[in-house]
C-alpha cells in the first residue's frame, strides 16, 4: 500500500507538470463517460430496472388478437366490456386480473377549468399492482357495482392542482361537471397505466361502472378495454395464455349470430416487455452509438499516453538502468491512466448530472418510464467502474510500451529526439485507423438519418397543415345530455368561428391526421374478401362543418359533405384513395355503396359521393391507411338498429380553422369564442397544425440529432488522434525534415510528404469503416424510411468529409514541418 501511495505521489505530481496534457485527457474522458453514463441512465431507467410495483416479474396483460387486424400483435391488446368481466371470473391463473381504460374529464371548481386525462379501472387492478395509497384508500368492488362518483388522485395533480392539501380526503371535486369525492392519493412513484410520454399521464382514477350498453351483446364487437394482472406464483404467461384461450373458446360460442364470424385468441405478455417493445431498438442504437464516442476517446487516451511514454523513454531507460522493477513502471503508468479516467469520470458524472437536468424534457414522448430516468446509485456506479475499466486498459499500452524500452540504445541517443520505435508507430497508427473506422461507421448512421428525416418532410401529407388553428374539446355530459343540446352547441361555435376576422373556413372533426387512428368493421357491396367474412375494418372520422376545406385535404372526385346531409336525407359516406383503390380497384367510387358493422347487422347502406386524398393519420413515415368519412348528423341513422337512445354523437373532438392570417394569432381568438358560448369549457392542445405534424415526427428527429451528435462528437475525436499523431510523427522527424531540405528538398515535397501519411491512414479507416457500416446495416434499418442502408451517396460524401477532415488535421503539422530552418534545426542536433 506504501508503494502505490508513493507511486500516486509521483503521478499526480508529473500530471501537474503537464497541465495541457491533463486537461485535454481528463476532459476527453469527462466528454465520454458523461455521455454514456447519461445514456445509461435512461437506459437502465425504461429497459434494466424493474417496473416500479412489487414482483414485477408476475405482471402481465391479457388481450385479444382479432382476426383481420394487426391487435395484439405489437401490443398488449384490447379487449371487450363483457371480457373485462368474463376473463377475471373464468380464468384461473392469476391472482388478480382487472380492466381499465382512458378517459378525459374536464376538471372544474378549483379554479379555472382544465381538460385532464384519467383511467377508469376495476380495483382489482389496483390489488395486481400491489401499491398502497400514500393517504386513504383505493375503491371497492361494491362502489364500483354500484357506480360511486368517487376518485383516486396521483401525486403530482394532488400536489399541482391542489396544493398539497392535507385534507384532500373527502373533498369534492368536479369532473365533467359531476361531483366525484377524492378517497385516496397514491404515491409520488405510482404511474398507471404506463404509456409513453408525460402529456398522456393519468392524473386520476374512477372506478370502472361499466354501463348496460358497455355490457351488452352488441359490446362484443367493440375493442377499447385492456387488461393486467399479477399471475399465481409459479404459473408462466404461457400457461396463462393457454388458460385465457379456454375462457376465449367460450366467448366466441356466446356470440350474437351478427358477430358470429369474429374470432379472437388471447395474447399474454409480461407487462416489463409490452411497456419497452417500442422503445428497445432506439436505446440500444443510442447505447451503442455513445460507447463508440467513448471508445474513441478511450484510443486517444492511449495514443495520448503512448506519445507521453515514447517521450520519457530516457527517463524510463535510466530507471530500468539503475535498476527499477519493470513492475513498477507497468503500475505507474496504469496508475497515471486511473488517475486520468477516475478525475474524468467524476467530472463525466457531474456532466451527465446536468445533461439529464437540461435535456429530459427533450426526450421524445414515445419514451415510457419517464419518472424512472434518473442518476442513482446503480448509474453512479456504473460510470466509475466505467472510469476504473477505461483507465487499466489506456494504461496498459504506454506500461508496456514502457517495459519494452531498449535501455542500451534510449542511452547512446542521449539528448537526440530521433524516430519512435517501428511498433510504437504502428500501435498509435492503428489506433487512429480504429477511431476514423468507428468514427466513418456513426457518420452513415447520421448521414443516413438525415436523409431519412428529409424524405419524411418531402413526403405528401395528404392535406396542407400552413394557416390552420386546432384545438380539443370534449363537452361534459352533465351539461349536454341530449343530442339537441349538443347540436346547437356545434352550431354556434362554428357559426361565430366563421365571422371571425381573417377566418376563411373552420370544421370539426372527431380525429386529427398524425394524432392516431381508430378501427371500424364495415361491409362493401359486392366484396368478398378473400380473408372471409367480418374481416375488413378501416379508420373512420365523423365530421361537422367545412372540415375537409379547412385541414386542406383536395378533393380527387366527387363532392365534399354539404348542410343537407343529414338524418333526414340519403346516407352518404366519402372514402379516401387507399380505400377506394382496395374496394374498387380502376373503377370509379362514386356511388357505390358500404355500411359500418357486420355482414349480418341489419345496418343501411351508404352511398359513397367523395374520393379524397390520403391524409396521414399517424406519421408522416406511416403507410397510406384505409379511411372513411362520416357526418355526425347521420351517424344515428348510420348506425341503424344498433342505435341505442343513449347515443351521443360529436359531443367532443377537434376544432380545426383555417385563416389567412399565422394561425398562432387566431389561438386566443379560438378561446375567447368557445368561452363565450360555455365559459367553463376548457379547450386543450390549443396549437397550429405544423406543431401537430412537428409532434408526429419528433421521435425520428430525436434519433437523428441524437445520432448526428454522438457522430460529429466522434469524428471531431478522431480527428484529433490523427492532428496528435501527425504532430508527434513531425516532432520527432525534425531532423529528417532538415537534412532532406539540405540535401535539396522542395518544402511543397515535405508537405505532400506528411499529408500523404496522414491521408493514408484516413484511407485505411475509410476503408474499415465503409465495411463495417455495411455490416451494421440490420440495426439501422428499421430507422430508415425510404433509403437503404447501402445508399451510395451517403457512403461517399461521408468517406470525403472524413478525407476532408484528416487533410485538414494534417495540414497543420505538414505546414509546421515545412517551415524547419535546417540550419537551426542540424545545430541543435
Amino acid at each position: 500500500m506504501h508503494r502505490i501511495l508513493s507511486d500516486l505521489k509521483l503521478v499526480f505530481r508529473q500530471l501537474r507538470q503537464s497541465p495541457g496534457f491533463t486537461a485535454t485527457a481528463v476532459l476527453m474522458l469527462a466528454f465520454g463517460i458523461g455521455a454514456t453514463t447519461a445514456i445509461f441512465s435512461i437506459v437502465d431507467g425504461v429497459l434494466l430496472r424493474p417496473l416500479p410495483f412489487p414482483n414485477a416479474d408476475r405482471l402481465v396483460t391479457l388481450g385479444d388478437q382479432v382476426s383481420g387486424t394487426n391487435w395484439g400483435q405489437h401490443d398488449s391488446g384490447p379487449v371487450t366490456g363483457p371480457e373485462v368481466v368474463i376473463y377475471p371470473r373464468d380464468s384461473r391463473s392469476f391472482e388478480s386480473l382487472g380492466g381499465y381504460g382512458f378517459v378525459s374529464y374536464e376538471l372544474s371548481g378549483i379554479g379555472e377549468p382544465a381538460q385532464i386525462n384519467g383511467s377508469r379501472m376495476t380495483p382489482s387492478v389496483f390489488s395486481a399492482l400491489g401499491v398502497a395509497p400514500l393517504m386513504g384508500r383505493v375503491f371497492t368492488a361494491r362502489e364500483d357495482q354500484e357506480k360511486e362518483q368517487v376518485a383516486v388522485l396521483s401525486y403530482s395533480t394532488w400536489k399541482s392542482r391542489f396544493n398539497g392539501d392535507p385534507h384532500i380526503l373527502g373533498r369534492k371535486i368536479l369532473l365533467d361537471r359531476k361531483p366525484y369525492v377524492v378517497i385516496s392519493v397514491m404515491p409520488r412513484s405510482f404511474e398507471f397505466p404506463l404509456i409513453p410520454g408525460r402529456l398522456n399521464r393519468s392524473e386520476l382514477w374512477v372506478p370502472m361502472s361499466l354501463s348496460p350498453q358497455e355490457l351488452a351483446p352488441e359490446a362484443n364487437a367493440s375493442w377499447y378495454l385492456q387488461l393486467v394482472g399479477r399471475l399465481k406464483p409459479g404459473i408462466t404467461p404461457a400457461q396463462a395464455q393457454s388458460d385465457a384461450g379456454r375462457v376465449a373458446q367460450e366467448i366466441m360460442r356466446n356470440y350474437p349470430a351478427d358477430e358470429a364470424n369474429f374470432r379472437i385468441k388471447p395474447v399474454v405478455y409480461p407487462l416489463q416487455q409490452i411497456t419497452v417493445l417500442q422503445t428497445r431498438p432506439l436505446l440500444r442504437m443510442l447505447f451503442l452509438a455513445v460507447a463508440v464516442v467513448l471508445l474513441i476517446a478511450c484510443a486517444n487516451l492511449a495514443g495520448l499516453l503512448l506519445v507521453r511514454a515514447i517521450h520519457r523513454q530516457r527517463e524510463t531507460a535510466v530507471r530500468l538502468a539503475i535498476g527499477a522493477p519493470a513492475l513498477t513502471l507497468l503500475r505507474q503508468a496504469i496508475l497515471e491512466s486511473l488517475a486520468l479516467s477516475v478525475t474524468g469520470g467524476l467530472l463525466g458524472i457531474g456532466l451527465a448530472a446536468l445533461a439529464l437536468a437540461i435535456g429530459k424534457n427533450l426526450l421524445p414522448e414515445t419514451l415510457p418510464l419517464m419518472n424512472e430516468i434518473t442518476l442513482n446509485w446503480t448509474v453512479g456506479a456504473f460510470a466509475f467502474l466505467l472510469a476504473l475499466l477505461t483507465g487499466f486498459f489506456c494504461g496498459l499500452a504506454p506500461g508496456f510500451a514502457a517495459l519494452r524500452t531498449n535501455v542500451n540504445a534510449s542511452l547512446k541517443e542521449g539528448g537526440r529526439s530521433g524516430s519512435a520505435g517501428g511498433s510504437h508507430a504502428r500501435l498509435r497508427s492503428s489506433l487512429v485507423v480504429g477511431e476514423i473506422a468507428i468514427a466513418l461507421i456513426l457518420l452513415t448512421a447520421s448521414g443516413l438519418l438525415l436523409r431519412s428525416f428529409s424524405n419524411m418532410n418531402a413526403v405528401d401529407l395528404g392535406f396542407r397543415p400552413d394557416h390552420v388553428t386546432t384545438a380539443a374539446y370534449a363537452l361534459p355530459q352533465k351539461q349536454y345530455s341530449t343530442q339537441a343540446q349538443i347540436d346547437t352547441f356545434n352550431n354556434k361555435l362554428l357559426q361565430q368561428l366563421r365571422q371571425l376576422p381573417g377566418v376563411e373556413t373552420a370544421g370539426l372533426t372527431s380525429t386529427l391526421p398524425t394524432t392516431g387512428d381508430g378501427i371500424e368493421a364495415f361491409v362493401v357491396d359486392g366484396y368478398v374478401d378473400p380473408r372471409g367474412p367480418d374481416q375488413t375494418a378501416a379508420s373512420p372520422s365523423q365530421t361537422i362543418g367545412d372540415y375537409f376545406k379547412a385541414i386542406g385535404i383536395p378533393l380527387i372526385r366527387g363532392r365534399y359533405f354539404a348542410e343537407s346531409d343529414n338524418a333526414d336525407n340519403q346516407l352518404v359516406v366519402i372514402v379516401n384513395h387507399e380505400f377506394a383503390e382496395h374496394y374498387w380497384p380502376l373503377q370509379d367510387p362514386i356511388g357505390k355503396r358500404m355500411r359500418v358493422g357486420t355482414v349480418k347487422a341489419p345496418t343501411p347502406w351508404m352511398t359513397v359521393v367523395g374520393e379524397v386524398a390520403d391524409a396521414k393519420l399517424t406519421s408522416p413515415d406511416a403507410d397510406a391507411s384505409e379511411q372513411f368519412y362520416q357526418p355526425v348528423a347521420q351517424l344515428e341513422k348510420d348506425a341503424g338498429p344498433l342505435a341505442l337512445p343513449t347515443d351521443l354523437n360529436g359531443n367532443g373532438g377537434y376544432i380545426v380553422l383555417r385563416s389567412a392570417l399565422p394561425p398562432e394569432q387566431m389561438e386566443n381568438a379560438l378561446r375567447a369564442t368557445v368561452r363565450s358560448i360555455d365559459g367553463q369549457l376548457p379547450l386543450t392542445q390549443v396549437q397550429t397544425m405544423e406543431q401537430v405534424v412537428s409532434q408526429s415526427e419528433a421521435p425520428r428527429r430525436f434519433n437523428t440529432i441524437i445520432i448526428s451528435s454522438f457522430a460529429l462528437a466522434a469524428v471531431l475525436l478522431a480527428v484529433l488522434g490523427i492532428y496528435s499523431i501527425i504532430a508527434f510523427s513531425v516532432a520527432s522527424r525534425v531532423q529528417e525534415m532538415a537534412i532532406r531540405m539540405a540535401l535539396g528538398s522542395q518544402r511543397s515535397h515535405i508537405m505532400r510528404l506528411i499529408l500523404i501519411s496522414g491521408l493514408r491512414l484516413a484511407a485505411v479507416g475509410c476503408v474499415l469503416g465503409l465495411t463495417g457500416a455495411a455490416a451494421a446495416s440490420s440495426i439501422l434499418r428499421s430507422f430508415l424510411f425510404h433509403v437503404s442502408p447501402f445508399d451510395p451517396v451517403v457512403m461517399i460524401l461521408t468517406a470525403i468529409a472524413v478525407f476532408a477532415l484528416a487533410l485538414m488535421a494534417s495540414a497543420f503539422p505538414a505546414r509546421r514541418a515545412a517551415s524547419v530552418d535546417p540550419i537551426q534545426a542540424l545545430r541543435g542536433e
